[in-house]
């Protein structure tokens, strides 16, 4: 009788796996009988919604190809411009790739020779091996990480790809690297999220992903054992592979209601971790999440910066996208979209305040496109000196309520990052036509009385010419 031998694994082809999530809506609107300027500005509002659909929001479907990862996690010092990792920080530490079976080791070894504890840990993995996953999470654990979820761009290497082998040669050389922080589209899926709850402090950017799925087991079978010692060995590794995995969401202190949604996700799916999740299971428990303001080098460049903000129900978040266009040298345009309140009644307004300056009043009538709405409005040389020099901005929203008074919320928003992408869009900006006389663009008799920022009145702002960010 032939020896019978029966071996169970997890995952990424043989342990977790998990790869870049795509997620793509599509809107259809109806705008052949609006006039010609308010169809503009809707296409425009559009394709702002477009893409705001899918940041941070719960999404479970298909693993598409994974491509773009490096086949080993890697580990390597990184350093930027000011401010790179936030306030104050332009040094952090980059973890990035397939988590594999000698992964913890390396990180463990690598670790050991940093002195400067305080660096952030930026991740952007699609995932990998369980077992090591969770020991470099207890490592993290032990040294009180800061985490987030970000991709480092190494400035010195090629164009467009981050993982040929000249890259890899220079991420992995053990000097420091010139690179730059990117949120958007970076993932930490599947395993690597076990690698990110081991951190202390985790901040996840509305334009990342945090994903979970259940684990894959495969058994490696060598001779013939019966089909019912299989099963019985199937399924002891199964309900042990689901205690580990609970045991070790226990001891990071997130709630057990993770481990019971991962079990609910086929290993085959991805669940993109929605923001009132990340805050509930208390992976993510800021009030507020920000991402920094980023140029978006589309066909028509921008700049743009998207906010979540707890609403005051306890339980749900509020989402806000920005996006500044410059029309031409003379004037730029500062896009507003915002998720749309159904319980609020009355006209709405929306004004912008940097600094002293005076503020800037977006159109009063927003498009509504479905769940959202998008608020238009100009800027002029005066406004955005005091954007570019301000340390945060203030957006005032009022209802004006049917006794006539006006309800306002005030909230405080970061600038960073909004000077050198400004630098960088000004190149592009088109000459003002001779014949233009630039002023704010607003709808007269259709302003909601009553709205200011706190100590300050709120007129229309008029200004002559935009000037380029002054050099750092």
């Amino acid at each position: 009788m032939s020896a019978a031998k029966v071996s169970a694994e997890t995952g990424c082809g043989t342990r977790v796996h998990c790869l870049p999530l795509v997620v793509r809506q599509r809107f259809l609107v109806f705008m052949s009988s609006l006039p010609m300027i308010f169809r503009a500005i809707t296409l425009a509002a559009l394709l702002v919604v477009h893409g705001l659909v899918g940041h941070g929001l719960a999404h479970a479907g298909p693993l598409p190809a994974n491509a773009g990862f490096a086949p080993k996690l890697i580990i390597y010092l990184a350093r930027g411009p000011a401010n790179s990792c936030g306030p104050g920080c332009d040094h952090w530490i980059a973890v990035e790739g397939t988590v594999d079976h000698g992964a913890a080791a390396r990180i463990a070894r690598f670790l050991r020779a940093v002195k400067d504890k305080d660096r952030p840990i930026y991740f952007h993995s699609p995932g990998g091996v369980v077992e090591p996953a969770y020991e470099i999470g207890r490592l993290l654990r032990s040294r009180k990480v800061v985490a987030r979820v970000g991709r480092t761009i190494a400035t010195g290497c090629a164009s467009g790809t981050q993982v040929d082998d000249a890259c890899l040669k220079l991420k992995t050389s053990g000097a420091e690297v010139e690179a730059e922080i990117s949120t958007y589209h970076a993932m930490c899926n599947s395993a690597c999220s076990y690698l990110f709850l081991g951190a202390t402090t985790r901040e996840v950017a509305p334009d990342a992903a945090l994903a979970v799925h259940s684990s894959k087991l495969t058994l490696v079978v060598r001779g013939h054992p019966p089909p019912a010692v299989v099963a019985d060995f199937r399924a002891k590794s199964i309900a042990k592979a689901d205690r580990e995995r609970a045991s070790f969401i226990q001891a990071m202190g997130i709630s057990r209601d993770l481990n019971d949604l991962i079990k609910t996700v086929k290993f085959e799916n991805l669940h993109v971790l929605a923001r009132p999740e990340l805050y509930r299971f208390g992976i993510d428990t800021r009030t507020m999440a920000e991402t920094d303001w980023t140029l978006d080098s589309a066909t028509r460049p921008y700049i743009r910066k998207i906010v979540f903000a707890k609403k005051n129900d306890g339980a749900s978040f509020r989402m806000m996208e920005w996006r500044l266009f410059c029309e031409s040298k003379d004037r730029a345009r500062l896009m507003f979209v915002r998720e749309f309140d159904k319980d609020t009644a009355g006209m709405r307004s929306v004004v912008l305040m940097a600094g002293s300056e005076k503020p800037v009043t977006f159109g009063a009538i927003p498009v509504q496109i479905g769940a959202y709405e998008a608020w238009n409005g100009t800027i002029g040389v005066g406004a955005m000196k005091s954007m570019l020099a301000a340390s945060h901005l203030q957006i005032g929203e009022g209802t004006l309520m049917p006794d006539g008074k006006t309800n306002q919320e005030i909230l405080d928003i970061g600038t960073t990052g909004l000077e050198p992408a400004w630098s960088r869009l000004f190149e592009s900006c088109p000459a003002a036509p001779s014949y233009e006389k630039p002023v704010l663009a607003t709808t007269p008799g259709l302003t909601v009385p009553g709205l200011t920022m706190p100590g300050r009145s709120a007129p229309n702002l008029t200004t002559p010419n935009l000037t380029k960010a002054p050099s750092p």
